[in-house]
């Protein structure tokens, strides 16, 4: 782990809290994680609003865009990150969202502020709907798709903390089982 000047792990000052929760002010991020492309948006240290960052290419290994990710976080001095978790309609997880944790979960191993999930649930259908409705047509859009998911995604993590709600759940917490009707 490498430190930072004043002597804190190297994405967190020393006046950052460790406890797994977002701070009430600083910069987030927030990051839509696909097959083939990672968005990445951040906001306001009041965190008010959202704005897209960057898209980053996937790699097989995933080290290239977890480090250009821990990299971004450092140099924004983010206090924690927000990653989509694509639920089914129904609120269950399926594959994409077992990917989303694992994503989540080896970008967590690299950083020290918290990452948090966001249920975002059609992101990307709102994405496409926004950039069509902008103008932005069909092939063009694939280049800044993700982008706009992550600022849905943040976006809405920053307006539920600023309603005194969580941004996102931690990253080890599930949704609970619901109790079949038969069931005792």
């Amino acid at each position: 782990m490498t430190t930072s000047s004043s002597g804190s792990p190297a994405g967190r000052p020393a006046d950052r809290p460790a406890d797994g929760r977002a701070a009430d002010r600083g910069v987030l991020l927030g990051v839509d994680v696909g097959e083939v492309r990672v968005g990445v948006a951040a906001c306001d240290p009041d965190g008010m609003l959202a704005h897209p960052v960057a898209t980053l290419a996937r790699d097989q290994e995933g080290e290239e865009e977890l480090s250009s990710l821990a990299e971004l976080v450092r140099e924004r001095d983010a206090v924690a990150v927000v990653v989509g978790l694509p639920r089914s309609l129904s609120g269950e997880e399926g594959l994409a969202a077992r990917r989303a944790r694992d994503y989540a979960d080896s970008l967590q191993r690299r950083l020290d502020v918290p990452v948090r999930l966001w249920d975002e649930r059609l992101t990307t259908v709102d994405a496409h709907r926004n950039l069509h409705r902008s103008g932005v047509r069909g092939r063009d859009q694939r280049a800044v798709v993700d982008q706009v998911a992550a600022v849905l995604i943040l976006q809405a993590a920053l307006d539920a903390r600023r309603a005194g709600r969580p941004a996102g759940t931690p990253l080890r917490a599930r949704k609970p089982r619901t109790r079949r009707s038969g069931q005792t």
